[in-house]
């Protein structure tokens, strides 16, 4: 069966992610100049999704623009990449307190069966596959707080780590020790216990911080090299 043909929003989606990530890596230094046409050629598209992928970035803050010199990528420091880690971290901590508590009982089988496919995606060493229910668990946990405040924070946020997060995969062992982490803040959550769930979740962003270090060391604070 043919796959159906991209649209227009998947492209630059699709190129979104892939700057993004080559930034996360450090294949793109702050400061590089990012040029459609080039990238247009490089990613084999037109010019539109590249200059909406690039708006995009803008928004999750990868990318800004300069008069006479167009779209570079932003400057970032380790230090600053901590920071926002950090603040992920207390926002997603919050989030499982929370949901501890709040979460209803479909959304509990909901979060157990996720918990559940990142064990087999582990076990048969499928990145792609992981890094998807990843997402889907985190997603999941911050609905379950059933803050709309607190959830439009934590997710305006964690668009913006977004690329670092799903870099760290890149090392295979990190799918084991995400796991674990996961069955500890699974667990507390649906032991209703708020003062693991938070500490493991808070834990589990910042060793997600240390994890980017390993993928791309330019990222590393001095104290961590």
């Amino acid at each position: 069966m043919t796959a159906a043909p991209r649209g227009r929003g998947g492209l630059a989606d699709e190129v979104c992610r892939r700057i993004a990530d080559e930034i996360a890596l450090g294949l793109l230094a702050p400061g590089t100049r990012l040029d459609e046409v080039t990238l247009a050629g490089r990613f084999a598209v037109s010019r539109t999704p590249v200059r909406e992928a690039l708006k995009q970035l803008a928004t999750m803050g990868l990318v800004v623009y300069r008069r006479n010199r167009g779209a570079l990528v932003a400057s970032m420091t380790p230090a600053e990449l901590d920071q926002m880690f950090e603040a992920i971290g207390e926002l997603e901590a919050a989030c499982a307190r929370h949901a501890a508590l709040r979460l209803t009982e479909p959304e509990r089988q909901r979060l157990g069966e996720l918990h559940a496919q990142g064990r087999l995606a582990m076990q048969a060493g499928d990145v792609e596959r992981y890094a998807a229910v990843n997402l889907e668990l985190h997603a999941a946990i911050i609905a379950g707080c059933h803050n709309p405040a607190l959830i439009e924070l934590t997710n305006g946020l964690r668009e913006r780590v977004a690329s670092f997060r799903r870099t760290q995969f890149r090392h295979i062992e990190r799918i084991a020790e995400s796991y674990a982490e996961h069955t500890a803040i699974v667990e507390a959550i649906l032991a209703r216990d708020v003062v693991t769930a938070y500490r493991e979740m808070r834990s589990h962003l910042l060793a997600a911080r240390n994890a980017t270090s390993r993928v791309a060391p330019q990222w590393a604070t001095p104290q961590s090299k």
